[in-house]
């Protein structure tokens, strides 16, 4: 059988153009998440947004490119419309959080903030991919309308497939967020070039050559940055999150998705740094002979660090992010021991599956605007209280504000935490209503601890650490009226986590020089470009 001639197994011009669009258009909308998350956060509201500009750009290329196709389709044309994208890209990667805080300042109801940042970071790139597709229909050798058509949007899909396929699997969890997009600058300029290098025009050749340069250059210059907040030691894409390692002095912090979440001092590791993780030693007070300890979400590892030393208790840790557990590591001093286990596992996939009963289970997997609700609602509350001994705690920290228009997820949280065990208390770890870590400490017993006996047992047992100031923090049981139960069939987690958005999440720090002294609200500096990226 003769075989088939070279040329058949080249793709064609337009196709390998629809081929590549369809790759960055797909690719940059999952990139485009890990770039607006940090200042927007993650929520649904973001990512309809993005889903929204991406749609709503392309559908108005592929009007306006379908209209001016017939008199301007060409292969040149397909050129420059890529090498077009690419500058653009090489802007977002060099400037991306510049463009942000501009288009964070138009004021907008909450749930709508970021919709502005994404339309002027990814609605013209997106919106001259659009014009790709029907320019290709134009040049597309098939008889027919509806054969050229099908054709060219059944290439444009595969490449979708492709690049959502290989952005998520492969790219955000090995590259940083600069490397990504240089890679998709540089395909889209590899593309021009392939397209037009038999032309005689030097034109494009040396467009591309200059868009080539100037997406490189974007990328080590937002790898080289340094703020006054000092370097990032660490920097990375996991498969769940952006992740970083800032030092300022010889506070070491953790960062996801731009929110502190764990903080060590390495000149003296068994300091608690952030107020809050004190509080993990109040329910050393509400319950008596704590043999196993749970700690769902590992972060740095500060709690179970100090459990396991402190204490004669085993502890184990459910962390669902596999580099943040080698981070820890590496840079946050966890060993694991017989004494401390880590699993690399979510939460209620290790309360399903474990056979072990535990006397306290430590909740710390929530961030201020992105919470698992597979880990809010009665359905795991009540398998947390049946994974408890008789004696047993639960602790949930929480970020919410404890009162106002922001408390609502706090409020729900509380309301549904009291559907499975009988009394539940509230610990807010800072003044006022801001939003900050809200300690909720639930128990098996009936009966109801008064601060006052609180106090007591402070006094009498020898727990490693004072609480007074974390008891005197006790509030009441909040209004719940107004909020509801979450299940595991309707958890509104976005809706109630959305009067959040765009206020300042207060931290409360211990003093450096006197642990004892009580806590100041603080605002971390801001955080450097990376200096170390990837893995």
């Amino acid at each position: 059988m003769a075989s088939l001639p070279r040329d058949a197994w080249r793709p064609s011009p337009p196709g390998l153009a629809v081929f590549v669009s369809g790759v960055a258009s797909m690719g940059l909308e999952i990139l485009a998440g890990r770039i607006v998350a940090p200042q927007f956060g993650s929520s649904i509201y973001t990512w309809g947004s993005i889903i929204a500009v991406f749609l709503a750009a392309l559908s108005l290329g592929y009007h306006l490119g379908g209209k001016r196709a017939a008199g301007r389709a060409s292969d040149d044309r397909l050129a420059w419309l890529l090498l077009g994208t690419a500058a653009y890209v090489a802007l977002v990667v060099f400037a991306s959080d510049i463009l942000m805080a501009t288009a964070g300042a138009i004021p907008l109801p909450s749930r709508f903030a970021s919709l502005p940042a994404v339309i002027l970071l990814f609605g013209p790139p997106t919106y001259l991919l659009g014009f790709i597709s029907p320019y290709a229909a134009e040049l597309t050798e098939t008889e027919g309308v509806g054969a050229a058509s099908g054709h060219v949007y059944a290439v444009g899909t595969v490449g979708s497939i492709v690049g959502a396929f290989v952005t998520t699997f492969v790219l955000i969890p090995e590259l940083s967020v600069e490397a990504i997009g240089v890679g998709f600058g540089l395909l889209l300029v590899g593309t021009a070039l392939w397209l037009t290098w038999r032309n005689d025009r030097h034109e494009p050749t040396l467009a591309s050559i200059a868009v080539a340069l100037l997406v490189v250059g974007a990328g080590f210059s937002g790898a080289l940055g340094v703020s006054a907040g000092g370097p990032v030691l660490y920097q990375t894409q996991t498969p769940y999150q952006e992740l970083e390692v800032t030092q300022v002095g010889d506070v070491r912090t953790l960062y996801l998705d731009g929110q502190p979440h764990s903080a060590m001092d390495v000149s003296d590791p068994d300091r608690h740094v952030f107020e809050y993780t004190r509080y993990f030693h109040l329910p050393m007070l509400m319950t008596e002979d704590v043999d196993r300890v749970l700690f769902v979400g590992g972060g740095g590892f500060t709690g179970p660090k100090h459990f396991a030393s402190e204490y004669n208790v085993t502890v184990d840790v459910a962390e669902l992010d596999p580099e943040v557990i080698r981070t820890a590591k590496r840079y946050f001093r966890l060993e694991e021991s017989d004494r401390l286990n880590v699993y690399n596992t979510g939460g209620r996939q290790f309360l399903q599956k474990t056979n072990h009963t535990y006397d306290l289970i430590v909740l710390d997997a929530y961030k201020k605007d992105k919470v698992p609700f597979q880990l809010t609602t009665v359905e795991f509350m009540r398998l947390a209280e049946s994974r408890l001994d008789e004696d047993g705690v639960l602790f949930a920290n929480l970020i919410s504000a404890p009162s106002g228009p922001a408390s609502k997820f706090y409020r729900a949280e509380y309301k549904t935490i009291a559907q499975a065990f009988p009394q539940v208390y509230t610990f807010p770890t800072a003044s006022g209503s801001v939003v900050q870590n809200v300690e909720v400490v639930a128990t098996k017993r009936s009966e109801r601890l008064s601060p006052r006996e609180l106090l007591r047992r402070n006094d009498r047992r020898e727990i490693g650490i004072d609480l007074t100031a974390a008891i005197e923090m006790s509030r009441p049981p909040p209004p719940t009226d107004d909020v509801p139960i979450l299940r595991d069939d309707q958890a509104p987690v976005d809706a109630l986590l959305d009067p959040m958005v765009g206020q300042r999440y207060v931290v409360q720090r211990t003093n450096v020089t006197d642990p004892e002294t009580p806590a100041r609200a603080v605002r971390l500096p801001a955080r450097s470009r990376l200096v170390e990226a990837g893995r």
